[in-house]
């Protein structure tokens, strides 16, 4: 069925125990019926993404269109500001430019000169007019990863201070079936993300860091790397101006990287197979890199965007919804000579989505909780706006419930499947499987999991700190089209236009699939903002000690609030509404 069905709108029930306050009293088990409104859905998706918003980028112009555009259109849903009497939360964001003309001069048995953008992308996070490193001894140190409680440390026995420091992207055994090795196998931890392997890396100390890329596993081609990591690049603003970090990180192509290694006598093959054995050792390369640039330094001011319809009975504790509203502005040109990454998948319907589920809970009148509403900036720069309200909440993270996050919503039709990114994390897991099984999905797993999208969006920033998150997303059995035609539709996005200037609004998406998870993620929400309990993560969870710590001596069960009607068995906390039982 077709998304224009249905008078552009998907009617909602929500069988479980909620409040409208056009129909009842608190605490009366009622059916919620609200709209998702296509139209509405398709007109912010076409006006995030048409080129008068620049491709969205921070620090921009086109970021004051943004952030007052979204803001503007929660006002008219019925929300409230977010931060007191206002919408925006500032974050303090450096902007550096590296010279796209540098080059990386390797010297030493045989000399090796790689160009940036065909060979490496890198940016510096450090704010001096000038970056620079000269004679940086390279070493390869496998997959970058110090994890005693795995037994694993491929930095035993080798120092890295003012080394350039070379690694592999993802976990040991991501080839290994899920569940095997010492990493779990193809399901990547966070070990597994380049982003961690940075971090790694400037803790101990190196000058240079570059994760070899390889479309499998990193999942994503080189162009990608290209588009994301060309131009400006914008980090947090650091106290110690960057100087803790490495002068360069970043990527090189695994052509060059093998390059490199074989003047150690091997081959990034080779390499790659002694690094995924317990026991490694670094290989020392005798190569030195030089390389120098001149860096481009601008402080500003971004924006989070934050509503909130507040709680009935107990506004103190908060539901989360969150999207990021930025993409990468202008990029490397297409073919025709398009220079705009206009992100309309990535992440105008995401916004779009969550202004529909701000109106939908509206529209249902207030829940028992508060229900936030928070458009972030920096996502595509290291998950930086949704890191820096995580580390600077408006409201406590020991008092938000959970939440769900939205990243691209599904534009090719229903599916009879869903995919929960990062499955077996949370108890909030159940809820999502009740509310699938109402619209007669399946829950499949997750197709890829050694491509870590669970630590790729915003929702990992509230995880890491404690607040389960929810990331799911339609799977690919497309209602009377099938899996083949669902596959080749996310492999054409993924090859053609993710991070690219085709990522355009299309006036024939079918948002019949959007609505419908939609549907999802407003049913879970308010179940969440209903009930009294507070869902964990699982015990074997990496995020389980935050939320245990954060938590620490609170109830799992909130008491009533002023005026709540509790009828025992049902609406006592003891379960969420509607969720199946352990």
């Amino acid at each position: 069925m077709r998304a224009h069905l249905a008078a552009l709108a998907l009617l909602i029930t929500a069988a479980c125990a909620t409040h409208d306050a056009r129909k009842g009293p608190p605490g009366q088990a009622l059916s919620v019926t609200t709209e998702i409104d296509e139209h509405a859905l398709r007109e912010h998706t076409r006006i995030l993404s048409s080129d008068a918003f620049e491709g969205r980028a921070p620090g921009t112009p086109a970021e004051e269109k943004t952030v007052n555009y979204i803001a503007a259109e929660m006002e008219k849903a019925g929300l409230k500001p977010g931060n007191g009497t206002g919408w925006f939360q500032q974050v303090p964001l450096i902007e550096t430019r590296l010279d796209p003309a540098m080059r990386f001069a390797f010297a030493g048995r045989g000399a090796l000169v790689l160009a940036y953008g065909a060979d490496i992308m890198v940016d510096t996070k450090r704010t001096t007019p000038t970056v620079s490193i000269a004679d940086s001894p390279v070493v390869f140190v496998g997959y970058g990863i110090h994890a005693p409680e795995r037994g694993w440390d491929d930095y035993a026995g080798v120092d890295v201070r003012g080394k350039t420091v070379l690694l592999l992207v993802n976990d040991p055994d991501w080839r290994l079936p899920v569940g095997q090795g010492a990493f779990g196998g193809r399901a990547m931890t966070y070990y597994g993300r380049w982003n961690y392997k940075h971090d790694e890396a400037a803790l101990r100390g190196a000058a240079a860091v570059l994760v070899i890329h390889q479309t499998e596993p990193a999942a994503y081609p080189w162009s990608v790397v290209t588009s994301s990591w060309s131009g400006p690049r914008i980090d947090i603003a650091r106290e110690d101006r960057g100087a803790s970090r490495p002068a360069f990180e970043g990527w090189i192509t695994g052509a060059a990287a093998n390059s490199l290694l074989r003047a150690a006598g091997t081959t990034l093959a080779d390499a790659e197979a002694r690094a995924g054995r317990p026991g490694f050792k670094a290989i020392p390369i005798p190569l030195k890199l030089t390389a120098t640039s001149s860096n481009a330094v601008r402080p500003f001011a971004s924006r989070n965007v934050i509503g909130i319809l507040p709680g009935r009975t107990r506004p103190g504790e908060f539901v989360l919804y969150t999207a990021h509203w930025d993409h990468l502005g202008h990029c490397p040109p297409a073919a025709n000579g398009d220079d705009i990454c206009n992100g309309a998948l990535d992440n105008a319907s995401g916004v779009a989505g969550l202004l529909a589920l701000a109106k939908a809970q509206v529209n249902a009148g207030p829940a028992a909780r508060s229900i936030l509403f928070l458009s972030v900036t920096g996502e595509e720069s290291n998950l930086l706006g949704s890191g820096y309200y995580a580390a600077h909440p408006v409201y406590p993270l020991a008092q938000t419930v959970g939440g769900v996050n939205m990243d691209g919503l599904n534009v090719i039709g229903r599916t009879s499947d869903l995919v929960i990114v990062g499955a077996g994390k949370s108890e909030l897991e159940p809820l999502l499987a009740a509310a699938a099984a109402r619209q007669s999905r399946r829950i499949e797993p997750e197709p890829t999991p050694e491509k870590g999208y669970y630590y790729r969006s915003d929702h990992f920033s509230f995880a890491k700190l404690g607040v389960p998150m929810l990331d799911a997303e339609s799977g690919i059995d497309v209602r009377g089209k099938g899996k083949a035609y669902g596959q080749a539709a996310n492999d054409d996005y993924t090859a053609h236009r993710y991070h690219q200037p085709s990522d355009e609004y299309d006036a024939n998406w079918d948002w019949s699939g959007a609505i419908e998870d939609l549907a999802l993620y407003y049913n879970v929400g308010r179940q969440l903002a209903e009930s009294r309990r507070w869902p964990n993560w699982y015990p074997t969870a990496e995020f389980r000690a935050a939320r245990d710590a954060s938590r620490a001596g609170q109830p799992a069960i909130s008491p009533p609030g002023k005026g709540e009607r509790v009828r025992p068995g049902r609406d006592d906390g003891e379960r969420p509404a509607d969720a199946p039982r352990p």
